[in-house]
This record gives structure tokens, C-alpha cells and sequence, in this order.
């Protein structure tokens, strides 16, 4: 007797067999490999055709897709609320609650909703060939009412015009300017949006910033798009200056004093409030006491008070190109909380006793009062490592000297705090620390604001000295809180948490870099994705690509953020992590202390839903500020560069796209774009394979990190862009 043939399942079979798979399990998702298990599907045709079966149910709207190879039944029917997204080139999307892929809206179905907005929308019936499509059928709730934007005013009649996706410009009635000149930058708030009645968005000014081009009117511009504050409240102002930071008898009773021990801080040349010292002295047995000093700001600013609202609604310090909107009133922290050298300033302290080795023997988290005696400028204790035979970025620590003498003053504090830094930062590599290094854009400006100059600033042994001690102070703090011991259970802390990288967009980079010859794993314990990433990281470092890939390399990491739900943080590879060290300008780190000195006491564990609503908020400030600080820079850069249009300079090519070259100036680092209709001597195309533009007649090709030489086009500072042509 021959085998018994089986029978091939039809797609009629197929569909059934789907349907009442999903039916019977709504609120579960299923992956390809779930489904072929359940189903019995064991060859290649039938599981073929049930994938393509199930992205015509998806089609149909019966299944919603989850990633690229599972599903699981759509029982959100065809009424849905969520997020609107505005885009300028009209492809607007809505995105559901509860995340789910983006929704195609067209404009015209659109009700003039605005990026951020939640709507609701029904979604309409699928033509043959086409992708799913929503309507908005109302607007929910507006993200936000008021813009800011550049006034025109034409005979009548007043608009302004925004950098926003808006619908159109916004109408101003006369009488509604409040002064406002053609051509000055304005806070807006919207006063009738459109509806059945009104097509026009009409506004009222509520602030001008200044003329257009003005440096003061275009940093507050910036503040002002993102929500941010561009002044102080007075009643802020006055109530911190009614703290005077004199330090009395109780106070020193209360703490441990270090005043008798060497401290000192190292910061940016230009930095005014000092919130974290260091001291060190030895001890018996050859140890050291490395002492972590940080303002104790919970101190002077109580809970609840005036002072203490603005600072947890700020939540963070925002750094523009030119200028630092503090979260706190400038009289606590460039003065009071500040430690300034030769004043008596009261901290919160993370006390380690350190071997040789750097490892940890003991510690003590202690309320102190410090003397610092020495203000170091990062350049400063950077050429004091190196007068004793630091080279910078061996990583390699100062030779012990023949004589045993060190060369500057308190040269051998500097040199042993350095020396012990450098173990720490070995050892967390080893365990799986990322080592991504990022170099920040800077600018030199003159008093009018303007950008005179224009560098990139490197971390230099100094830098990783100080962001060593700081890493162990916050990493020490969260275990502490965070690992009570057997038999006890934690309390409520805010932690600093990093997830790990998002599957689907580290297989992204695993196809992109394959390109170039590189090889980095996709899953894997988590020391093995950061070994197997650091290790492209290294074999990157110099060579053309490196720039693009970090980029795309980071593009896979999650964003760390604040959180009472400790999961640890995979770029330091701490399984605790916190912030303790910056409270003059980040509320989580005020927070911190308070829990501290709450549990210290005795106190009961802090209310988890509380702090988990403030970690939500300071994460995203946090991200706010950024986005701000970023387009500062790029302001700064276009405004840099609208000084050399004409002039022609030596560059590399950056970036490859289908429409053009980024191109980045070696003397400046400023980046442009060198669009594709200037390559004018043949017809270019992208060969994504190879990931550059090869010409079709010529086969000429432009690589990444090629020498180019370029000629500055144009500088937009409207649209932020600035053009380069081949010189």
C-alpha cells in the first residue's frame, strides 16, 4: 500500500480554520509560529497561503497586524479615539490609544486637526487597492492654544505665520496685535478654530518677542514653540531671595563636617552653579575616602512651596546655545545651593572607602557640611593630568613619579581620583557598559549673540573623572534603596531606567551594516548585544561609515527616562540606576533626596502612583528641553554659516540620500546638503546595496566619507537649512 496522500488545504479551508482560531482567542496575539502550531500547518504552500489569507483579513479589517509577523483580532470596531499627526507634505496619520500602526487621513478629511491633537475617526470603507484610510469626525481635545510665529500684516488684516504643519496662517484682527509690528516674532493663543461657520483660525497675541533676527526675540522663540518658560515668575524671584544660606550652629550639629578635608570641583569654564564636589584623603590600610559632595538643594526649597511648583512644572535646566534657563531661581543656584571655593556650603554625600582597585569596601550616604578648596575649569585639571604624564584617550593613568613628587598644585588629588576613575570605567565596560561617546556641537559667541565660532567639544580624561564618581554616587544611592536586604521590600524611588534596544529596529541596523562588511547580533543576553555592539563600535571608530552607523546604532536604543518601575538600565548596565547628583538643575534628583532623608528617618515608603505621574512628567521635559537645545544649535549653525555665503571649503561627505549629499565642513563641523540636481554632470542614482549616488553614464560614485570640496549656497534661517554646492 502506498503513503497516504494528504489532501492540500484550500484558502476557503484556510480562512475558516484562521477565523475560528481568533474568534476563540480575542485578546490574544499570535505569531506565524503560534498559528502554524495550532493549525497544523506543516508545509510550506499552506503556511504560504495562510499568511497571505491573513493579511486579507487584515485588509478586511477582521485582524490588526502586531509587528511584521503576528496578529490578533480587531476588536476595536470602527470607531476609534487617539492621536492625531499632522504632516507638512499632507500624508497626515492617526495614531489609536493603545498604540497599533499609524491610519492614513487626507487632508480634506482631516476637520483642520493639528499635530498632538486627540480625535476621533471613523474609518471608511476600503477601496480595492488602496491602503486603510480615517476620517476625523471630532476633535477631542486640542494638544495646545497657542503658537508662536512671525507677524504680517497686510492693510486690514494681520496673520502669523508659524514653522508648524498648520491648515493656514493664523488671522490676528487688528485690535488683537497688542503692538505687534510687521516682522516681530509673537506668542499667539488661538481664539476660534475652524468649524461648519468659520474656515479662518483666528488668534489673539498675548506677547512679543522682539523682531525677527534678534537674538533675544529668536531664543525665546524657540522656548516659546516648545511650552517652555522664557521668564521668571516674580513672586519666584522674590521668595528665593528671602533665603539668605546662612549656615547656623543646629545645622553643623546635624551633619558630618568635611570642612578639614580637600575638595574640590570640576566644571564647563563658564559654569556658575556648582552642584557636585569631590574629596578624597587616605586612610589606614591603603584606602581611600572618596567623598561625592552634592548641593543640598531639599534644604532651602521645601515641599510644596512657590519655589518648589515652578521647579517640579520646569522639572529641568533647558541649555540653548547661548544661554541657561535655570529650573531654579538664580540667587539659589548660582549663589546659596552653589558650591562656590572658600564658602561653607551644606550637601548630601555619598562617603566611599575605595582600594587600590577602585572597589568598593564601604560606603555611607550622610547629610555634610564642605569647604571646597579649589574651582577647577575642565581644562584646568585636564593640563594638570597631563603635566604628570596623562595622554588623553589611552585610558591609561598617570605613571607613579620616580620621585615622588607630583608636579602642580594638589596635582596628587587630582592624579589619584583620576587614577581610581579609570579602574571603575574599565570594570564597567567589562560588564557590559555601551560605549557610545558623543561629541557635542559648540559655538563661541560675541555679546550681541552672534556665533563667532564654531567645535566640537570631546570628552577628555577631566570629563570621564567626574562623570566616573558621579555614575557610582547614583548607582549606589538606587541599590541602596532598591536592594533592602533579605526578608525586606523596597520603597518608592524614582529610578533612571534604560530598556533594551527595540528588536526590530537593531535587525535594521544588523541589514544596514552587512552593507559595509560589519556584523552585530540581534538577541542575545543583554552583555551579549552591548559586547557585540560596542565591538562594532570599535571596528567603526575612523573609518567613513562611523558617523552614520552610531547614528543608526542609537536609533535602536530606547530613550532612558525616569520611573518608580526599576528595570534596570542596559547602556550602563546597571540593574539600579537613579539620579542623585544634579538637583540644582533636574527635579528627579530633588525628589531623590527628599525619599532619602524620608526613609533615613524612619519614614514610611513614599506613594508609588505620585511618583510615577512626576517621573512621567520630568521625562518629558526632559525631552522638550532637548528638542529645544537641538534646535538652537541647528539656528546657530545656519546663522554661523550665513556669514560665509560665497566662501568654498573642504569637507566629507556625511550622509547619502536619494536626493542629495550631507556634507560636514572638517574645520567647523557645520552640515549641509548638496542637493542631487547640482551633480549636474551626469544623472545620479542611489544604490542602496552600496549606499552611494553612482552616475548612469559615468559610473562616477559618491561614498561615504569622500573629500569634497563645497561652496556655501545659502543659509535659510526661516526653514533652518543650509545649502551647499560643489565647488
Amino acid at each position: 500500500m502506498g503513503k497516504k496522500v494528504r489532501k492540500r488545504l484550500t484558502k476557503k479551508q484556510i480562512s475558516e480554520m484562521l477565523e475560528r482560531l481568533f474568534t476563540s482567542q480575542p485578546d490574544r496575539k499570535l505569531s506565524f509560529k503560534d498559528i502554524f502550531r495550532l493549525l497544523n500547518l506543516d508545509t510550506h504552500p499552506t503556511r504560504m497561503l495562510a499568511i497571505d489569507t491573513m493579511k486579507e483579513m487584515a485588509w478586511d479589517d477582521f485582524l490588526t497586524p502586531v509587528g511584521d509577523n503576528a496578529y490578533r483580532l480587531n476588536t476595536k470596531g470602527q470607531v476609534q479615539e487617539g492621536t492625531f499627526i499632522r504632516k507638512s507634505n499632507g500624508k497626515n496619520s492617526f495614531i489609536p490609544d493603545g498604540g497599533g500602526l499609524p491610519i492614513f487621513v487626507s487632508e480634506r478629511n482631516s476637520m483642520s486637526a493639528l499635530t498632538g491633537d486627540r480625535v476621533r475617526v471613523s474609518f471608511m470603507a476600503r477601496r480595492p487597492n488602496h491602503i486603510k484610510e480615517a476620517q476625523v469626525i471630532a476633535i477631542i481635545e486640542r494638544a495646545k492654544d497657542t503658537f508662536v510665529g512671525r507677524l504680517h500684516i497686510d492693510h486690514d488684516v494681520a496673520f502669523l505665520i508659524t514653522q508648524e504643519d498648520f491648515v493656514s496662517d493664523v488671522l490676528i484682527p487688528k485690535k488683537k496685535l497688542k503692538g505687534g509690528k510687521e516682522n516681530d516674532k509673537a506668542v499667539v493663543r488661538i481664539i476660534q478654530w475652524p468649524d461648519e461657520h468659520h474656515r479662518n483660525i483666528v488668534g489673539e497675541v498675548v506677547d512679543i518677542l522682539g523682531k525677527t533676527g534678534n537674538n533675544d526675540a529668536e531664543m525665546h522663540t524657540i522656548l516659546a514653540k516648545y511650552g517652555l518658560p522664557y521668564k521668571y515668575p516674580k513672586a519666584v524671584e522674590d521668595a528665593a531671595k528671602k533665603i539668605s544660606g546662612d549656615i547656623t550652629e543646629k545645622d553643623v550639629e546635624e551633619r558630618e563636617d568635611f570642612r578639614g578635608v580637600w575638595t574640590c570641583t570640576i566644571d564647563p569654564h563658564d559654569a556658575k552653579d556648582f552642584d557636585d564636589a569631590l574629596s578624597i584623603r587616605p586612610l589606614k590600610g591603603g584606602l581611600w575616602e572618596v567623598g561625592v559632595h552634592i548641593a543640598d538643594v531639599s534644604h532651602y526649597v521645601s515641599e510644596g512651596s512657590v519655589i518648589d511648583k515652578e521647579a517640579q512644572k520646569r522639572a529641568t535646566s533647558v541649555y540653548l546655545v547661548d544661554r541657561t534657563i535655570p529650573m531654579l531661581p538664580e540667587h539659589l543656584c548660582n549663589f546659596v545651593c552653589s558650591l562656590r571655593p572658600d564658602e561653607d556650603k551644606l550637601c548630601y554625600s555619598v562617603v566611599f572607602h575605595l582600594d587600590e582597585d577602585a572597589y568598593v569596601r564601604d560606603y555611607r550616604i550622610v547629610h555634610t557640611i564642605i569647604r571646597s578648596n579649589r574651582r577647577y575649569a575642565y581644562e584646568e585639571a585636564q593640563a594638570l593630568l597631563e603635566l604628570n604624564g596623562v595622554v588623553d584617550g589611552t585610558g591609561q593613568p598617570a605613571p607613579k613619579p620616580k620621585d615622588g613628587k607630583y608636579r602642580g598644585e594638589y596635582a596628587e588629588q587630582i592624579v589619584t581620583l583620576d587614577r581610581l576613575a579609570k579602574k571603575l570605567r574599565e570594570r564597567r565596560f567589562k560588564d557590559g557598559a555601551m560605549k557610545f561617546e558623543s561629541e557635542e556641537l559648540h559655538f563661541d559667541v560675541d555679546e550681541k549673540g552672534r556665533p563667532t565660532r564654531c567645535y566640537f567639544k570631546v570628552s577628555k580624561d577631566a570629563n570621564k573623572l567626574i562623570e566616573e564618581f558621579m555614575l557610582l554616587a547614583n548607582k549606589t544611592v538606587a541599590e541602596h534603596v532598591g536592594k533592602p536586604g533579605k526578608g525586606k521590600k523596597a520603597k518608592t524611588l524614582p529610578y533612571r531606567v534604560h530598556d533594551n534596544p527595540d528588536p526590530q529596529k537593531l535587525e535594521t541596523l544588523r541589514e544596514y551594516v552587512t552593507k559595509f562588511g560589519y556584523r552585530v547580533k540581534t538577541e542575545g543576553t543583554n552583555a551579549a548585544l552591548s559586547r557585540s555592539l560596542n565591538k562594532l563600535m570599535d571596528e567603526t571608530e575612523g573609518r567613513a561609515e562611523q558617523k552614520l552607523i552610531q547614528h543608526i546604532a542609537l536609533r535602536a536604543m530606547m530613550k532612558a527616562k525616569y520611573s518608580v518601575h526599576n528595570i534596570g538600565h542596559f547602556g550602563l548596565a546597571f540593574p539600579y540606576y537613579t539620579h542623585f547628583t544634579s538637583p540644582i538643575r533636574r527635579y528627579p534628583d530633588t525628589m531623590v533626596h527628599r525619599l532619602l532623608t524620608r526613609y533615613e528617618q524612619g519614614g514610611r515608603s513614599a506613594n508609588e502612583r505620585y511618583y510615577e505621574e512626576l517621573c512621567q512628567h520630568s521625562s518629558d521635559m526632559e525631552q522638550v528641553a532637548a528638542t529645544a537645545e537641538r534646535e538652537s544649535v541647528k539656528y546657530k549653525m545656519v546663522e554661523f554659516m550665513g556669514e560665509h555665503v560665497g566662501e568654498e571649503y573642504d569637507a566629507h561627505i556625511s550622509g547619502i540620500q536619494s536626493y542629495g549629499l550631507y556634507c560636514e565642513i572638517d574645520d567647523n563641523h557645520c552640515e549641509g546638503l548638496v542637493p542631487i540636481r547640482d551633480l549636474d554632470d551626469d544623472y545620479y542614482e542611489f544604490d542602496e546595496k552600496r549606499f552611494c549616488l553612482v552616475g548612469r553614464r559615468s559610473g562616477k560614485a559618491y561614498n561615504l566619507g569622500d573629500a569634497i570640496r563645497i561652496r556655501v549656497a545659502a543659509a535659510n534661517l526661516e526653514k533652518r537649512q543650509i545649502d551647499f554646492s560643489l565647488a
